[in-house]
Order: C-alpha cells, then sequence, then structure tokens
C-alpha cells in the first residue's frame, strides 16, 4: 500500500513539474467599416508570422521556370507573386511594377533592411544576376534547395529538442513509479521474511 501511494505521489510530482505549452493565439476580426479594407490579417500573439520556407522554395522554383520558358523577368515575377507567400509577393509586386515602368534593376530589387529572409535572399540573387548580366534561374534553383535544406534540418532539430525536453518528464513520473511500485515491494517482501524468520 505504501508504494502505490509513494507512486501516486511521485506520479503527481512529475506532473506538477512539467512546463506548460506555449500557445500562440490567433483571432479572426472582420475587417474595419471603411471603405479601403485592410485584408492584412490580425495577430494576436508575441511572435510575428512567417512565411512557410516550402512555399518560398516553391516560388523561387516557379520563378526560374517563368524565366526558363522565355518570360520577362517583370511578368515572372509577377506571375509569382500571385502565388507566393505574402513577403515575397510583397518584392515581387514591387519589383514587376518598377521593371514594367523601365527602373534600373537595381533599384527595382531593393528591399529595406528589416525585409524577410526569403524576400531579401531572392533580392539579392535577382540583383547580382542584373549585374552580371546574366539570368537567375541558376541562382533562384540553388537557393530553392537550400531554402528546403534549411526547412528540413530546422524540423529535424526542433524533433530532437522534443525529444530531450520529454526525457525529463517521463523520468520524473516514471523512475519514481517503477522503484515504488516494482523495488521497494520486493525489498519489503524480502525483508519481511529475512526478519520475520529469525534468520538475523
Amino acid at each position: 500500500m505504501t508504494g502505490v501511494v509513494l507512486a501516486v505521489l511521485a506520479g503527481a510530482t512529475g506532473l506538477l513539474l512539467v512546463p506548460g505549452p506555449v500557445w500562440t493565439t490567433y483571432r479572426i476580426v472582420p475587417p474595419p467599416p471603411t471603405r479601403a479594407r485592410s485584408r492584412e490579417p490580425r495577430w494576436l500573439g508575441k511572435k510575428k508570422p512567417v512565411d512557410d520556407p516550402f512555399a518560398a522554395a516553391a516560388s523561387y522554383d516557379l520563378f526560374a521556370v517563368c524565366l526558363r520558358s522565355g518570360l520577362p523577368v517583370a511578368t515572372s515575377a509577377k506571375v509569382v507573386s500571385r502565388s507566393a507567400p505574402p513577403a515575397l509577393a510583397q518584392i515581387l509586386a514591387h519589383a514587376s511594377d518598377l521593371l514594367s515602368l523601365g527602373a534600373d534593376p537595381l533599384q527595382a530589387w531593393s528591399v529595406s533592411a528589416d525585409a524577410d529572409q526569403s524576400a531579401a535572399t531572392l533580392a539579392a540573387v535577382a540583383r547580382r544576376s542584373a549585374r552580371a548580366g546574366s539570368s537567375p534561374v541558376r541562382g533562384l534553383e540553388e537557393l530553392a534547395d537550400s531554402r528546403r535544406g534549411e526547412a528540413q534540418d530546422q524540423a529535424a532539430a526542433a524533433a530532437e529538442r522534443a525529444g530531450v525536453a520529454i526525457s525529463g518528464p517521463l523520468g520524473l513520473c516514471f523512475l519514481p513509479a517503477f522503484v515504488c511500485l516494482g523495488i521497494v515491494p520486493v525489498v519489503m517482501g524480502l525483508a519481511g521474511k529475512v526478519f520475520g524468520g529469525g534468520l538475523l
């Protein structure tokens, strides 16, 4: 009976020591009642939403396919901006508009210092190819492969961190229960036989 009580106490202690989940809360709210409606989502939470790295890689691939098929850079950027993630779509649409007006490619592909990583790397590849006078297809394909590899590495690292984080609560819950239910009754039974049998 003592072993069961100790096991219950150890399990309850382990559950109390398990860290709670960190939730980011999202809420969909209706747009403001004005003529110029904002279509940007409103987020409640500490972290700013980031683009899906696989969607960004797919946009790089689509951009490369459009350029390889013979479309101009401005038209390709406009086509890709329709299906790209928000941060990437913004830089693609901006560059497409400026290039259609005849702006310098280095100016058209300029981004702010706080731009998203996917948009900044795309703009860097486009500026480099414009400066060299070459097609950015090869750079876009390498960028897509690199982006997918980074996302897979981050996912594997997160899975490994989760495995390490789970081992602590499991140890706190199951090891005391194993000791109380598996070892203590055996030791108490042997001790009762030894002391009760008059061997000592």
